[in-house]
């Protein structure tokens, strides 16, 4: 038997949900349901975002009698009003519906406005849009806003990725037989002490445990970070997980972002928040050229792991663009081609360019953060990430099959 709310309780949801006059004894858009306290509170607030229409629209050419207005305080009073009457997650999506449907984005340069952000990924992606045109007295705490984010998602994803590449990076350089200076004494101790002498109190080592040869890095990892619009989650996620990447000692990380240029953002990787701020969202798409910045700044293909993060639609050179993918392959590149790195589902993408690759051997892909640890961990230790990503229950792009009589 199915639990159902009562009527009265049934008009009010109906009542927030179409909107309508709030005066004692009006008419509500047919439920005949009027509101007062905390519901008028709550319908005055939805009223000033969907009851206007945006800015420069035109449509009806009302005035905002809801109280939003169009001044920097009159939003920050606004806003402050949803974190007091709504869930946090509710606010997000309000906070993101009047980026778009009022035409808020100038007004986020406002101090006093961002200090009543509730910060999640689309807002930090949207004040790292505006940073060229913000004034020098929204800057700061534009970037308080972006660190706020920033420290969520370390807390929650930087143990996860250091333990697993950390762990691929201990497997992969296992050495059983090393030479007198690559001894690892304290656990060849642990592994022999079945073969302890107690007569002479001695241990018999029967096998040698030793570190990995000592080498520049293990690995070198480059995260190649498309920073066209849609990709603007992917980028904030994949600045965070650079800057981890970074500071493990193992491996040598570099982060390129790219959109009709190339920049190497390689020396703002101890701070995410200064990667990101590198970005510059919007524009163009050159794959080609950024796939051939990374040929040049490869120095050892064999040890190399590249991440091309992006939809793969490419504005430059297509035909030049696949013949670099294959170069690198062909090289000894492991190079995986991330088609998102973000929560929001399945993204859009170039299918055809994404099965050529997948014809190359790149695996193509849309990943969630969650998976990303799992992800380089697989690739560090050399995995086959086909494979991986099938036990994970992530589809890849697949090749294209030949047809019928070519």
């Amino acid at each position: 038997m199915t639990n159902r709310l009562p009527s009265q309780e049934r008009l009010r949801r109906w009542r927030l949900l179409l909107g309508g006059p709030t005066k004692s004894g009006a008419s509500a858009d047919g439920t005949d349901c009027t509101l007062d306290g905390q519901d008028a509170r709550l319908d005055a607030a939805l009223a000033a975002l969907y009851d206007q229409a945006p800015f420069g629209s035109g449509e009806g050419k009302r005035k905002r009698t809801a109280g939003l207005g169009g001044s920097a305080p009159g939003v920050a009073a606004w806003l402050s009003e949803l974190r007091e009457l709504f869930p946090q997650d509710t606010v997000r999506v309000l906070q993101a519906d009047a980026v778009e449907r009022l035409g808020l984005r100038t007004l986020l340069l406002e101090p006093e406005l961002l200090e009543q952000i509730e910060p999640d990924i689309q807002m930090a992606a949207t004040l790292m849009s505006l940073k060229d045109v913000m004034p020098d007295s929204a800057k700061e705490t534009a970037r308080i806003v972006v660190r706020r984010v920033v420290d969520d998602l370390l807390a929650r994803l930087a143990e996860p990725l250091r333990s697993a590449v950390s762990g691929s990076l201990n497997r992969s350089q296992r050495n059983s037989r090393p030479r007198a200076a690559e001894i690892d004494w304290g656990r060849t101790v642990l592994k022999n002490l079945k073969h302890y002498q107690a007569g002479s109190k001695t241990v018999i080592p029967e096998r040698l445990v030793g570190y990995g040869r000592a080498r520049r890095s293990l690995k070198d990892i480059v995260l190649c970070l498309d920073q066209s619009g849609s990709m603007a989650s992917s980028v904030v996620y994949a600045g965070v997980f650079g800057a981890v990447l970074a500071s493990l000692p193992a491996v040598s990380t570099r982060v390129v972002v790219f959109d009709t240029e190339v920049v190497d953002l390689s020396e703002q990787l101890s701070d995410p928040v200064d990667i990101l701020f590198g970005v510059q969202l919007g524009g163009g798409t050159d794959i080609n050229r950024a796939l051939g910045y990374c040929q040049q700044v490869i120095q050892r293909p064999e040890d190399t792991i590249l991440v091309l993060i992006s939809d793969l639609y490419e504005g430059g050179d297509e035909r030049q663009m696949l013949g670099r993918a294959r170069a690198l392959v062909d090289a000894g590149v492991r190079v995986i081609a991330l088609l998102a790195l973000d929560d929001d589902g399945t993204p859009g993408y170039d299918h055809r360019v994404a099965a050529a690759y997948a014809g190359m051997g790149i695996p193509a892909f849309a990943c969630t953060p969650a998976y990303f640890p799992g992800l380089m961990a697989t690739a560090i230790a050399g995995g086959d990430i086909s494979a991986w990503a099938a036990t994970q229950g992530i589809a890849l792009a697949r090749a294209e099959e030949e047809r019928p009589g070519n």
